[in-house]
C-alpha cells in the first residue's frame, strides 16, 4: 500500500508542476477556450492540462518500476500497463489537436476508435465476463473486441460530457479512482493473488495525476483538461477494468461481502457505476438531442451541471454535489461489495439522504437574492 502511495505523490507533484508550463504553452499557441453561449467561465482559459496529467500518469508509472515490492510484479502488469499510457498518450494527441482547431466528432471518434484498437491488438481487451446462473462466458474474438470498444469509447465520451464545470470531472475520476483501487486491492487480497496488479498501478497513478491538475482547475479555473485531459481520463479508466477482467479470470469477494450475482459482477458493475453521474448525463443529452431532431453530438446548456446551477447552486456547490452523488455511488458499491451488513446500509441511507437534501433542498431555503462568492466571476 506504502508504494501505491508513493505513485500517487508522484504522480501528483508531477502533474501539479507540468501545469504550469502546460498552461503557458496553451497560451502562445493559442489552445484557449473561448466564451460560448453554453459555457459558463466569463474569461478565455487555457487548454493542455490533459498533457500535464499525462506527463503525471507517466511519471508515476516509471516510479512503480524501481520500487521495490511492484517492480517484481508479473510481466503482465507493466506490459498492460504500458499499453494503456501509450493509448493514453495516442487519444491525448488528438485531444490536443481538438484543443487546437477543434476537429469534427466524427473524426475525433475515428481517434477514440484508433486508440481503443490499439489496446485490443495489444491483448488489453475483456477476454471472459463471470454472469449469474452461466458462470464464466469466454467471449470469442469478435465478442470481445466489440464489447471492449464500446466500453472504451463510451467512457471517454462520458467523462468528455461531464466536463462542464471547474474540477467536475478531475473530481469524478478521482473519486472513482479511489474507489476502484480500493476495490480491486481487496480483490486481489481475498483471492490469494499478489497486490502489485495493474489495475491498482493505474487508479494510483491516475488518481495522482487528477488530483495534481484539481488545484490548477477548481473555480475559479487557470487552466482547462480539454478533450486531451477529458478522453485520457475516460480510456486510462476503461483501461484499468479490462486489466482487472484479464489479469482476474474467476474471482469472488469474501470476509462477509456481498454475495450471489451482485458480486459477480462487481468487475463490470463497479467501474461502470463510478461513472454513472457522466454516463447518465450523455444518455439523456443523446435522448433529449434525437428528440429535437437535432445531431447527438450538438452541445447544448442542458446538462446535469448546467440544471443543478439554474436551481439555484453556485458553481463551486455544484461540483461538490456531484461529487457527492459519485463518491456515493462509487464507495457504496466497494461497501457494500465488502462489508454487507445493517450498519453498511443504514450508513449508505443516511448518506444518501444528505446528498439529496444538499442537492433538491438547500437551494430552496437559500435567502432569495443572497450573493454568492463567483456570482461576479460568472457574470
Amino acid at each position: 500500500m506504502r508504494e501505491y502511495l508513493l505513485v500517487f505523490l508522484v504522480a501528483g507533484v508531477v502533474s501539479y508542476l507540468l501545469c504550469v508550463f502546460a498552461r503557458e504553452l496553451a497560451i502562445r499557441s493559442g489552445a484557449v477556450a473561448r466564451v460560448r453561449d453554453r459555457d459558463v467561465h466569463a474569461t478565455p482559459i487555457p487548454y493542455f492540462g490533459g498533457v500535464a496529467m499525462l506527463g503525471g500518469l507517466g511519471a508515476g508509472l516509471l516510479v512503480a518500476r524501481h520500487l521495490p515490492f511492484l517492480s517484481t510484479s508479473q510481466p503482465a502488469v507493466f506490459h498492460d500497463s504500458g499499453i494503456v499510457l501509450i493509448a493514453g498518450a495516442m487519444i491525448c494527441a488528438v485531444g490536443v489537436v481538438d484543443d487546437l482547431i477543434e476537429l469534427d466528432a466524427i473524426t475525433k471518434l475515428g481517434g477514440q476508435l484508433v486508440a481503443a484498437g490499439f489496446m485490443v491488438l495489444n491483448d488489453v481487451r475483456l477476454w471472459s465476463i463471470k454472469l449469474p446462473v452461466v458462470g464464466q462466458l469466454v467471449l470469442d474474438p469478435t465478442q470481445g473486441v466489440l464489447l471492449t470498444m464500446l466500453l472504451v469509447v463510451s467512457t471517454m465520451n462520458a467523462v468528455n460530457f461531464v466536463d462542464g464545470l471547474d474540477g467536475l470531472a478531475g473530481g469524478v475520476v478521482l473519486i472513482g479512482a479511489i474507489a476502484f483501487f480500493l476495490f480491486s486491492y481487496r480483490l486481489a487480497d481475498a483471492n490469494g493473488y499478489t497486490l502489485a496488479i495493474t489495475a491498482a498501478m493505474l487508479c494510483a497513478a491516475m488518481g495522482g495525476a487528477c488530483a495534481g491538475f484539481l488545484p490548477h482547475n477548481f473555480f475559479p479555473a487557470r487552466i482547462f483538461m480539454g478533450d486531451s485531459g477529458s478522453m485520457l481520463l475516460g480510456l486510462v479508466l476503461s483501461g484499468s477494468t479490462l486489466t482487472l477482467t484479464g489479469q482476474f479470470a474467476d474471482v469472488s469477494v469474501q470476509q462477509g461481502g456481498g454475495e450471489g450475482s451482485f458480486v459477480m459482477l462487481l468487475p463490470i458493475l463497479l467501474p461502470i457505476s463510478i461513472l454513472v453521474v457522466p454516463l447518465s448525463d450523455l444518455v439523456t443529452a443523446v435522448v433529449r438531442r434525437t428528440r429535437r431532431g437535432q445531431a447527438f453530438y450538438q452541445p447544448d446548456k442542458e446538462h446535469l451541471h448546467h440544471r443543478l446551477l439554474e436551481i439555484g447552486h453556485s458553481q463551486r456547490r455544484a461540483v461538490l454535489i456531484m461529487w457527492l452523488w459519485a463518491g456515493l455511488i462509487a464507495f457504496g458499491g466497494v461497501l457494500v461489495s465488502l462489508y454487507s451488513g445493517r450498519l453498511t446500509w443504514a450508513l449508505l441511507v443516511a448518506v444518501t439522504l444528505a446528498t439529496v437534501v444538499l442537492t433538491f433542498i438547500l437551494p430552496r431555503v437559500q435567502r432569495p437574492g443572497e450573493p454568492r462568492p463567483e456570482d461576479h466571476l460568472v457574470r
